[in-house]
């Protein structure tokens, strides 16, 4: 017989051969066990590789039922049972005890081991800062004495003027709406939210925090500042002329000077024009250096945290078009031109770290904040991923001109006159809102006074105009104004919850307009602190100023009748989510 080919053997030998490869196995259990974390070694093997990546020393403890995961300064206390699974999780920040952490624990019992990284990571930012240990503790130190402090602003006494008392610390109050800091995330203030944020945060509780945040936190820098070791508030503290308390010199308490100061981290980053800017450094004494900044015309800067920049960062320096749909169909055009924002002084920059380095230049930080918010919000109400295309009929064609770094004008044209109609918006700051209307027939103040309100109100121009056209073109034709030119349709309306809407007789909107009963209060003269916030509430809201209920509100979404990207205008949420309309 003829001697069996090598490729033979080679397959007799491998069916005869069932006798497992032991190396092969004990690699696959170690994979197996390092891929679903089922055993101790495992689990604390996963913990070290995390620590190192991280930049953090580790260790077990003689019991085994222990892993710690170390920094300079805090630490991790992770127990463990014998099998690998969690059973706590403790963090130690410097000086303080032990805490157990119910997220941390969470999520080494899910096994999100990318999330608990992440973590780690949070927790060591807090302390990014160059030098030994020593150092290191002083900065934390201040850091924590200007929390306290903060918190101390916070809790002051105050008018209360909006019925919901979040929106009204966050939009008022002295420091915004304060949260403390926690494993990992630092103190954050919550200092301005939109009308179409309230909204936002009213149809989704678990959305979390909308509108825009700065953490609290410290950074290093090229030279020294003089830092506070203890609080700079006496007690009791006593206020000047605008409720602020008076702050003790910081050469008369603890101090140090340290290659740090103090830092605000804007969340998301926010486009401010040149001139505030500026004014950071006015108010902070503290230099921002130029060449971390990068300058760019104002509407770029607004189409590219928008998202409606369609991939391009660069201005082309042409006319900007967009079609801003409305409530009933209505379509609006707002232009941009291009050569009226490229004016040096108008442009812009995304901030999103503002060094300090006293407790006392919180409150103009965040005045100089919502300020700027309060024009970005109102050019936003603009700004959509619509262009135009030969389809669409317009209702109003508009443009829109920047007149000075706190002021704009919408240049627009009725239907039924020959002439253009001019209306000139004043941001003096974040809650004074002031229109001058120029337009045939609009010479009296109930109209200029109308529009500001509703503007307020809604911080939306396309909402405005939609009002203002409606209210001219009745003017134009002679008919007589209504009661109030407000409808509601009772099908978008709960029959338990009628939203009544009245206009006083100069035709501005009254206390009772209806706008409150949406999340969008009316004036109220309550006092509270942030105390109220809690469970030891001592405020009291006049019946006035009642606000209707989250769950009151039909937010079932309907049909967008436009395809086209979500705009995150007031008018255009509010059709989308079917609520009644308001203008």
């Amino acid at each position: 017989m003829g001697k069996a080919s090598p490729n033979r053997q080679t397959q007799d030998k491998s069916r005869g051969d069932t006798k497992p490869c032991e190396p092969l196995i004990r690699c696959l259990k170690i994979l197996h066990e390092a891929l679903n974390v089922s055993s101790l070694s495992a689990m604390v093997s996963r913990l070290e590789i995390m620590a190192k990546q991280r930049g953090m020393g580790s260790h077990l403890s003689p019991t085994e039922t222990t892993c710690y995961l170390t920094a300079d300064m805090f630490y991790l206390e992770v127990l463990l049972l014998p099998g690998g699974e969690v059973e706590d999780v403790k963090l130690a920040q410097h000086g303080e005890a032990p805490v157990s952490s119910e997220s941390l624990l969470q999520l080494l019992k899910s096994k999100k081991f990318e999330e608990f990284s992440v973590k780690l990571k949070g927790l060591s930012s807090l302390y990014n800062i160059p030098g030994d240990n020593e150092t290191k503790i002083k900065v934390y130190t201040a850091l924590q004495f200007l929390g306290k402090d903060l918190q101390k602003i916070s809790h002051l006494p105050r008018a209360l003027r909006e019925c919901n008392l979040q929106v009204d610390m966050i939009l008022n109050g002295r420091i915004g709406y304060l949260t403390a800091g926690s494993e990992g995330i630092p103190m954050t203030i919550q200092y301005y939210i939109s009308p179409s944020d309230i909204l936002l945060e009213m149809s989704d509780s678990e959305r979390g925090s909308v509108g825009q945040l700065a953490l609290v936190t410290v950074g290093p820098t090229d030279s020294t500042h003089k830092l506070q070791m203890a609080s700079v508030i006496p007690q009791p503290p006593q206020l000047d002329a605008q409720g602020l308390p008076l702050f003790s010199p910081l050469c008369e308490v603890l101090n140090e000077m340290m290659p740090a100061c103090f830092q605000l981290k804007l969340q998301p980053p926010l486009p401010m024009l040149s001139s505030f800017v500026e004014k950071l450094s006015q108010i902070t004494d503290v230099a921002i250096a130029d060449a971390d900044l990068q300058w760019a015309p104002f509407p770029q800067l607004m189409m590219t945290l928008l998202g409606e920049n369609g991939g391009n960062k660069t201005w082309d320096g042409q006319d900007a078009h967009f079609l801003v749909p409305l409530p009933g169909k209505e379509i609006h055009s707002y232009v941009l031109p291009g050569a009226a924002w490229e004016e040096a002084a108008l442009r812009g920059t995304l901030m999103s770290t503002i060094p300090f380095t006293h407790p006392a230049h919180v409150p103009a930080l965040l005045e100089l904040l919502r300020h700027q918010c309060a024009i970005n919000t109102l050019l936003a109400s603009c700004i959509t991923s619509l262009r135009p295309n030969p389809g669409p009929v317009c209702d109003l064609y508009c443009e829109v001109l920047p007149e000075s770094g706190s002021s704009l004008s919408v240049t627009f044209h009725l239907s039924d006159s020959d002439s253009l109609s001019v209306l000139l918006v004043n941001v003096a700051d974040s809650r004074k809102l002031t229109c001058s209307l120029f337009a045939v027939g609009s010479e009296s103040e109930s109209m200029a006074e109308y529009v500001s309100r509703v503007l307020k109100r809604c911080m939306s121009i396309p909402v405005t105009m939609r009002a203002l056209n409606r209210r001219l073109s009745k003017r134009t034709c002679g008919e007589p104004l209504p009661a109030c030119s407000a409808t509601i349709s009772t099908a978008d309306v709960s029959p338990a919850s009628p939203l009544p809407m009245s206009c006083e007789a100069d035709g501005s909107l009254s206390s009772g307009s209806g706008l409150e009963s949406i999340g969008i209060p009316t004036t109220s003269s309550a006092v509270f602190s942030q105390d109220a916030m809690g469970p030891d509430t001592t405020a009291t809201v006049a019946e006035s100023a009642f606000c209707l209920p989250v769950a009151e509100v039909n937010t079932n979404p309907t049909a967008n009748p436009y395809p086209c990207a979500s705009v995150c205008v007031y008018s255009h949420w509010m059709h989308n989510n079917h609520l009644p309309e308001l203008i």
